[in-house]
């Protein structure tokens, strides 16, 4: 396998018990290092109302950090479309392609990136958008963005602004197969997010997406495009790299199965938190944790390879989220350092 890319999604983590403002500023400089580091790609998530995260709008933070980095594309990881209009969307990405050619990616996600009461602020005075009506609206976004809508679509003579630039590179994400369909028929690019959840992901989903895509017209994408993103944590040994995962796989056992979304601990604190557990929830924080890529620079990048080469991707994102900012700057540098 040729040398693997290296890519970074942040879900903006507040560090250190900071502050939500602090730790968006915390982005912009890791986004800083990872630029002189060598990575490819820097995404960022989105979250509402969620206190150990801090970018509810990733568009905003996408033009900081692409101002204040040379090369590294930059992008969403991801917009979660069904709070907004394609349209608008689609503006606001060509905006940022405009000021930043070849440097802006437009990833797209199914999930809400929140709980019911954000979900339904952000569509008020209206109902939310359901499930059901993500292809819809993944449709429309991509016409927008091509200028490209099929003759009979209600928008079809509706030019999207500003014109006469280069258009963002477009991307689903999913945790499953769940959208490779839609991803393949409307020649996006897909990433299969492996750090949502602990749950099996065989190799023939990415196999799959790439026998079923479709070139769309308009579109700089003509080949099938394919990532992986896993949860990473680099350090010196294999037990500083477990500890410091410790941090956001204790958030993870309080947020997904007690809905208690506060905000991150020292890994200490939380190994000292994880021995008063129920046996299930014990359970769960070891599969979480287990599912993770720890330990030394060699140790991590010979499972990053591995996992590249079982799915046959050349890119992997990298997902870190640790209490200290000086450590998780640490992991991003010694992973590099691996990859040379």
């Amino acid at each position: 396998m040729s040398q693997l890319k290296l890519s970074i999604v942040d879900q903006s983590p507040v560090h250190d018990g900071k502050t939500q403002a602090d730790a968006l500023n915390d982005s912009v400089k890791l986004a800083q290092l990872a630029d002189t580091l060598g990575y490819h790609r820097y995404w960022i998530a989105e979250h509402h109302a969620t206190p150990s995260y801090a970018s509810p709008c990733p568009e905003i933070v996408i033009g900081q950090i692409a101002a204040n980095t040379k090369n590294i594309r930059v992008g969403s990881g991801g917009v979660m479309l069904s709070h907004y209009s394609p349209y608008k969307v689609a503006e606001i990405f060509k905006t940022l392609e405009a000021f930043f050619p070849n440097r802006i990616d437009l990833g797209i996600g199914r999930a809400p990136g929140g709980s019911a009461m954000p979900t339904q602020a952000l569509a008020y005075p209206y109902d939310p958008a359901g499930r059901e009506n993500f292809t819809e609206l993944l449709e429309a976004l991509t016409g927008f963005i091509d200028n490209q809508l099929p003759p009979e679509h209600r928008f079809a003579e509706l030019k999207t602004t500003p014109q006469g630039g280069s258009n963002p590179e477009l991307w689903t994400l999913g945790s499953s197969d769940g959208s490779i369909e839609l991803a393949a028929n409307l020649g996006l690019g897909f990433v299969l997010a492996l750090f949502i959840g602990t749950h099996e992901r065989p190799a023939d989903i990415i196999a799959r997406y790439r026998k079923l895509f479709r070139p769309r017209k308009g579109s700089i994408t003509e080949t099938p495009q394919a990532m992986i993103s896993s949860a990473v944590i680099c350090a010196d040994s294999q037990e500083e790299a477990e500890l410091l995962a410790a941090s956001h796989t204790y958030w993870k056992v309080n947020a997904f199965l007690h809905d208690i979304r506060e905000g991150i601990k020292p890994p200490e604190e939380c190994m000292d938190l994880y021995k008063k557990l129920s046996l299930s929830d014990q359970a769960y924080f070891d599969n979480t944790r287990n599912s993770m890529i720890t330990g030394t620079p060699s140790q991590c990048k010979e499972q990053l390879e591995a996992q590249a080469d079982y799915y046959q991707v050349d890119e992997v994102v990298a997902v870190a989220v640790t209490y200290s900012f000086e450590k998780r700057c640490q992991s991003y540098q010694l992973l590099a350092d691996a990859f040379s």
